[in-house]
């Protein structure tokens, strides 16, 4: 089992409280741990400008000049976005921002990408909001381009919604072929289809039903193409809350409602039960046997967020002592 960090970016009311000179401290801070320390392979932030659970001009930092910061800033953890919308850049330039990264890093870069949802933010930055289908085409036809930059330095495409005639990509990045690809979502004819093609990672359902349907479907688009489905890692992302006891996974609980009722207080319960009925809530006994489980249904990649983590490390450090070593 590999494991990887979520650090807060403020998306998820994470960086409520804490001045914006701070900000940057606080975020360093925690990917410079993962970084020195032997539990995390990666850390991640997530690509968005508008907060959730709804809009609430609480702070948002963008995910790719954080990767830059990251890159600069570490020496082993690799780096990750769940996920890049791929209409919110045009997919040429990039690959380019992502190889810059890549070089900067030493060859650290994730590759997380997906067609995008938050219809809030799409409209409010002038993307428009295309129909779902639309949005699965412009991730087909970006990762071709991304595909051709990454491994011939020069991209040609005369797609129904990106065009680009001899976009050229010096230096490659230091990755061979480019940054692994994560292709994120669920989507069973089209989405699930282009990872099959393209992805070296899935990202989707967590849930053991989910997982197990997700990872059936994904497998039938293998085999359809005549790819090896398990050349394809499947990851997925989970809420971890965890205690020594079940009193401090309650106080925990307790505490995520009462962080969000700060600031959207009409969600605040529905996040907290959100939370609560998430796979990875318990002791470390409790999260072990879970993630055990779920490994032998092929999930070997989770990717963990913990919404105190800006606050208080206590469950992070707790999971790196107990959850970790136990599936190393």
């Amino acid at each position: 089992m590999r494991f990887g960090l979520f650090i807060p970016q403020g998306w998820r009311q994470d960086l409520v409280g804490i001045e914006p000179a701070e900000h940057w401290a606080t975020m360093h801070g925690l990917a410079a741990h993962a970084d020195a320390g032997e539990a995390w392979e990666s850390v991640w932030v997530y690509d968005h400008m508008h907060a959730v659970p709804e809009p609430n001009g609480e702070a948002v930092h963008e995910a790719w000049t954080l990767m830059a910061a990251f890159a600069a800033s570490t020496r082993q953890v690799r780096l990750g976005q769940m996920c890049t919308c791929m209409a919110y850049r045009n997919p040429a330039h990039l690959a380019k921002v992502a190889t810059t990264v890549d070089v900067v890093s030493g060859g650290r870069v994730e590759m997380g990408i997906g067609a995008g949802w938050y219809e809030h933010e799409w409209l409010a930055y002038g993307y428009g909001f295309p129909r779902a289908g639309v949005r699965i085409a412009m991730l087909d036809e970006g990762v071709q381009i991304m595909r051709q930059m990454w491994t011939d330095g020069v991209a040609t495409l005369d797609g129904e919604h990106y065009q680009v005639a001899g976009a050229q990509l010096s230096p490659l990045p230091l990755q061979t072929d480019g940054p692994p690809l994560w292709v994120a979502g669920g989507g069973e004819k089209k989405t699930l289809r282009i990872a099959a093609e393209h992805a070296a990672y899935t990202n989707f359902d967590g849930t053991p039903e989910g997982f197990v349907h997700k990872s059936a479907v994904l497998r039938g688009h293998c085999e359809t193409i005549g790819r090896p489905f398990e050349e394809i890692t499947r990851s997925a992302n989970y809420n971890v809350v965890i205690g020594a006891t079940q009193a401090e996974v309650d106080d925990r609980i307790a505490w995520v409602e009462e962080h969000y009722a700060r600031t959207v207080p009409a969600k605040a319960a529905n996040v907290a039960e959100e939370f609560r009925r998430g796979p990875l809530v318990g002791t470390p006994e409790q999260i072990v046997e879970t993630l055990r489980h779920l490994e032998g249904l092929g999930m070997t990649y989770a990717l963990c967020y913990f919404a105190e983590a800006a606050y208080d490390r206590s469950g992070i450090e707790l999971f790196e002592r107990e959850v970790v070593p136990a599936l190393r």
